[in-house]
């Protein structure tokens, strides 16, 4: 293993929240790798933060809780000086986890009393004040989210609802101290953590609320949030002369030859993305059902996209609106949550290198299913593995057999 030990370990639980953190440091001058899981034979050059992508987030708990104990182990090999647990801005999670069990685990592991819960970014719209979470001007339970099929959030009140994942007590960083700087934000989790407190949420209405949460995480040996929160550890690094000042942060190497996007999220946001580009850049939409049966292939498709790079970025994309899904899931079912990923693991992606332009995936969330609403029952759904998004009596009437023959069925057609 060459290379220097990373000042910061970070685990993300999904890839796109992984790219994004690894964006985050990276433009705070962190030179950065990104990998697939984790990779224990990796040639890890010199690097100042090593950032692990899982795909934890809807996973069932025990597995998240393992994939995530790996890789906080595997850091800790590598001599990483801080850790960071990343999740969604808009906490993605149910009653039962992940973020609280996966937060147990990483604190019991690295011996700690208290870590901070910080999912705010409020350049992408997500605050907290008294600890409730805000998508836009909105609650977060009067967002879209409040309707997400595998993970609805209909609970703005972090503490409250993290509180539901652990046995762990929870408190809160009110806006009113986060305000008056980093020691005031320290003095208050030290409170916290003589009181027995495990988890601080804290509030942010700015970008500068994040930094100064992140310098008052300096001692701390874990960080939870979102990536807005990493955009104060660097600095702290630096004041420890462990963290060079690069007069220039972003130092990439311009890319070469046109972009390929790869879009599968089915979110609001991201339909409006593809939209907007479809409208001006040539556009493949991958037919599921075709898929499915046979009739198209990961060949045919990527030959089609290639056939279009002459005339710029082209756009590969499964997104489609509720109805669609709904129609498709119909026909083929729901892919259970513990089904392969589909990312191979063991590879390692550098966020400050590359001379080839990458493929891109935006649309971080995956909305699989657009369910009527009215008809569903989340916990209902949530007991089902392989049911993301259905009305109780539809998932009480259908059998798993039944759906074996159904697919086998459509399979013969």
């Amino acid at each position: 293993m060459s290379g220097s030990a990373p000042l910061l370990g970070a685990i993300a639980d999904d890839v796109t929240g992984a790219a994004d953190l690894c964006s985050t440091l990276v433009r705070e001058g962190m030179r950065t790798v990104l990998t697939i899981g984790v990779v224990r034979d990796l040639d890890l050059p010199a690097v100042d933060a090593l950032v692990v992508a899982l795909k934890s987030r809807t996973a069932p708990v025990a597995e998240a809780v393992g994939d995530a104990s790996e890789a906080l182990a595997w850091l800790r090999d590598l001599g990483a000086k801080q850790f960071f647990f990343k999740y969604c801005s808009t906490f993605d999670s149910t009653p039962e986890g992940n973020i609280g069990p996966v937060g147990d685990a990483l604190l019991e592991a690295v011996g700690a009393d208290i870590t901070v819960v910080c999912p705010a970014y409020p350049t992408n719209s997500r605050t907290v004040y008294q600890g409730h979470l805000f998508v836009g001007d909105r609650l977060l339970s009067e967002s879209s989210m409040a309707r997400h099929p595998l993970t609805p959030m209909t609970d703005p009140d972090i503490a409250r609802f993290i509180g539901n994942q652990t046995s762990r007590s929870v408190g809160l960083v009110p806006y009113r101290i986060v305000r008056d700087g980093p020691e005031a934000i320290e003095r208050r989790l030290e409170e916290l953590r003589r009181a027995g407190i495990s988890y601080a949420v804290t509030d942010a209405l700015e970008d500068a609320h994040l930094r100064a949460i992140g310098a008052a995480c300096a001692n701390l040996v874990l960080v939870t949030g979102a990536s807005g929160v990493a955009l104060g550890l660097p600095e702290n690094f630096r004041r420890r002369s462990l963290l060079p000042e690069r007069a220039n942060r972003v130092d990439l190497p311009p890319l070469e030859g046109p972009p390929v996007v790869v879009v599968g999220s089915c979110s609001a946001a991201t339909q409006e993305q593809v939209r907007r580009m479809a409208a001006h850049y040539p556009a493949i939409k991958v037919n599921v059902l075709d898929v499915y049966r046979g009739q198209s292939d990961v060949e045919s498709l990527a030959a089609s996209a290639v056939a279009h790079l002459a005339e710029g970025p082209v756009l590969v994309y499964t997104t489609a609106p509720p109805d669609e899904v709904a129609h498709v899931q119909e026909r083929v079912g729901v892919v259970p949550r513990e089904h392969p990923d589909r990312v191979r693991p063991g590879r390692a992606y550098p966020a400050s290198r590359g001379k080839r332009r990458p493929t891109t995936r935006f649309g971080g969330r995956r909305d699989v299913c657009g369910h009527r609403e009215g008809t569903w029952d989340p916990h209902a759904c949530r007991r089902e593995r392989d049911c993301a998004w259905r009305s109780v009596d539809d998932v009480a009437r259908r059998s798993a057999a039944r759906r074996r023959a159904q697919v086998r069925e459509l399979r013969r057609a």
